[in-house]
């Protein structure tokens, strides 16, 4: 069994920058945690520390029962697939396989064994002769992953690995990766900047910003319960409407229309209502959050047109913008349209702190 807990991670440099703060969780067998986030968020600097290619300035890392957090990256049984592939151009990829092996000192009978349940897995065999400039880009990236799979390490860590592919190819790759790591028990902590590898590989997902964990949980609870604006404005696509709303009695007013707030103690004089696209929907009759507002923007989307509407309002003095999604066998360019948001999908967020409230969605916050 293997456990690996980050406790109270730190990392400043001495120019003063700290681009990991405190980050603490634990990734278990049979976990894929993603670390997401955008770019100087501190997610690679804290897979480094994880592989031991930088040491931390405060904190520790535990591996099973093991303080690892000095350590060298070769004393950790760790295997780590590279953004650049990290290839050796002269060497087939049956030697690209095996070479972390042979500087182990691996009995020839056991290279011999791995490599070929490896590029089974991995459907390598018909490649072994051939050298990295001969191979197209998932191919490179197959035999990156087959050279980390082949160490059968305690810990597997992945810095952005795809990356450098491109739509079509990075799509296939990605269902090859989370084929790959479902069948393997050992802990997986991946690095990216792109959501949608992050919600469709991970069991659980560490949403990072300036160098804090913003929420740590599972994919559906991200996408569904963000923990505050960061999170609801990063994780989708299209990006959730966010909207700065005056509260009035028992209402936040989008527009000259009433929004019903939960029960709360206290009203705020404002707040902020996020709702999905997908969320926002053409009104039928009963339903009851409506507004109207006319249409500016038609974006096709394929399956859907993504509809920008301008809402106006007295108590406003520009209109508000709300996007929605709705069917594409309709001409909506500059139509009057009546919208509902579905209440169930009503997210409300504190202006000042920007955290979730009326609910239980702040879940793994770090402040």
């Amino acid at each position: 069994m293997a456990h690996l807990e980050l406790k109270n991670l730190n990392k400043t440099y001495s120019s003063k920058v700290i681009p990991v703060k405190d980050i603490s969780l634990t990734v278990d067998d049979n976990e894929f945690l993603t670390l997401l986030g955008p770019s100087g968020c501190g997610k690679s600097t804290t897979l480094r520390m994880i592989a031991g290619l930088e040491e931390p300035t405060r904190g520790k890392i535990i591996l099973g029962n093991e303080d690892i957090t000095f350590k060298k990256p070769g004393d950790r049984n760790m295997a780590m697939v590279f953004q650049s592939y990290a290839l050796y151009p002269h060497m087939s990829v049956y030697e690209n396989l095996a070479s972390g092996l042979r500087l182990k000192k691996i009995p020839r009978t056991e290279i011999q064994k791995r490599v070929a349940e490896v590029a089974q897995i991995l459907g390598l065999e018909e490649l072994f002769q051939r050298k990295p400039g001969q191979l197209s880009g998932g191919q490179r990236q197959r035999v990156a992953v087959g050279r980390a799979l082949v160490r059968n390490a305690q810990v597997y860590l992945l810095d952005e690995p795809l990356s450098n592919l491109d739509a079509l190819l990075r799509e296939r790759v990605r269902a090859d990766l989370k084929q790959i790591f479902a069948g393997q028990k050992a802990p997986v902590v991946y690095v990216t900047h792109d959501q949608t590898e992050a919600m469709t590989l991970s069991t659980k997902v560490a949403v990072l910003n300036n160098g804090y964990i913003q929420q740590l949980d599972t994919p559906a609870r991200i996408y569904n319960s963000p923990a505050n604006l960061f999170v609801a404005g990063f994780v989708g696509s299209p990006q959730m409407n966010l909207l700065t709303l005056p509260c009035k009695n028992k209402s936040a007013m989008l527009g000259d229309f009433p929004i019903s707030l939960p029960d709360i103690p206290t009203v705020p004089p404002q707040i902020i209502l996020g709702i999905r696209p997908e969320n926002v929907c053409i009104a039928q009759p009963g339903d009851t959050q409506t507004f109207t507002g006319r249409v500016f923007l038609v974006e096709n989307l394929g399956m859907h047109n993504l509809v920008s509407v301008k809402v106006a309002g007295a108590s406003q003095s520009q209109p508000l913008t709300i996007r929605a999604l709705l069917p594409t066998d309709q001409n909506w360019n500059d139509q009057q349209i009546t919208l509902t948001l579905q209440p169930q999908s009503i997210h409300w967020f504190d202006v000042a702190s920007g955290d979730a409230v009326f609910c239980n969605q702040a879940v793994g916050v770090s402040s």
